[in-house]
């Protein structure tokens, strides 16, 4: 032994401390790849899109006390990244014949309580069967999809059917805002004619101002990304990836954070904000 730490130039007493610390530093190793699954997992439960700040939260929801750092560190040494969203063509074609409504949000995209502040948008999804459209209708309190509705077409009454979904389900105020861009689904007498009726507020952004809608877009290139699909076989196809996204992985299961309360899904935000609005007995 005393020949061989002086062939490597060591100290016996630094060898035999190196001996003893190799069963901790396994035990270290072990543990950090058992947390690297956990990682992975939940990335790869995520479609791919969760990066580092999700991927914490996730753990954290789960019971792991751990920091964003080495959530970082781990994903970088593996390779473990979020998606980037691509960028999406517009379908905006404004009826110039329309008078606007004005713009009530400002780029002002949140909201204090649910029910007060929506964005609406319309995208389109390629399939082999042709273009596919979806419209929907976002909280700004929650960022829940609380309305949607799919056709081969983008005539009113798509953004129509959206919006009555919305109303049905998610509880609207008197004068709750609407907006959206100006497309001319949305300067539609039908769509109009529904927004008189819920007694909500129909707000605008401007011509060519993808700023002005930022929320909506938001979305649709998330859930591009997400799904990851480029051409759908059939609308078929694409209306059941487009239902699970929307129904089960973006507002039960995607975390987001909350100023507040924290990372939370959608529909935890919606119930912790109406138990905040909810009157004491």
């Amino acid at each position: 032994m005393s020949l061989l730490c002086r062939a490597l130039k060591v100290t016996r007493s630094a060898y035999y401390a190196y001996l003893l610390a190799r069963p901790a530093a396994g035990a270290r190793q072990a543990a950090e790849e058992e947390l690297a699954g956990e990682i992975r997992k939940i990335h790869t439960d995520s479609r791919g899109a969760y990066g580092a700040p999700r991927v914490t939260a996730a753990l954290q929801r789960a019971g792991r006390r751990i920091n964003r750092k080495r959530v970082e560190r781990i994903m970088r040494e593996r390779d473990i990244r979020g998606i980037t969203r691509r960028k999406r063509r517009s379908l905006t074609k404004a009826d110039t014949t329309a008078a606007p409504s004005p713009d009530l949000v400002a780029r002002d995209f949140t909201a204090a309580e649910p029910g007060t502040k929506l964005v609406s948008d319309i995208t389109y999804l390629p399939t082999l069967a042709g273009w596919w459209y979806l419209a929907t209708v976002i909280d700004l309190a929650t960022r829940e999809v609380i309305g949607y509705a799919m056709a081969d077409h983008h005539r009113a009454e798509l953004v129509v059917d959206a919006m009555r979904m919305a109303a049905g389900r998610g509880a609207l105020k008197e004068n709750c805002i609407a907006h959206s861009d100006r497309g001319s689904e949305y300067t539609s007498r039908e769509y109009r004619t529904l927004i008189g009726k819920l007694k909500l507020r129909q707000s605008m952004g401007r011509t060519g101002s993808c700023y002005d809608n930022a929320a909506a877009e938001s979305f649709f290139g998330l859930l591009k990304a997400e799904i990851g699909t480029t051409v759908w076989e059939s609308h078929e196809a694409a209306r059941a990836d487009v239902f699970h996204f929307i129904e089960i992985e973006y507002n039960r299961t995607r975390l987001r954070k909350h100023p507040e309360f924290g990372y939370l899904t959608p529909l935890e935000t919606r119930a912790r904000l109406q138990q905040d609005f909810t009157p004491a007995a």
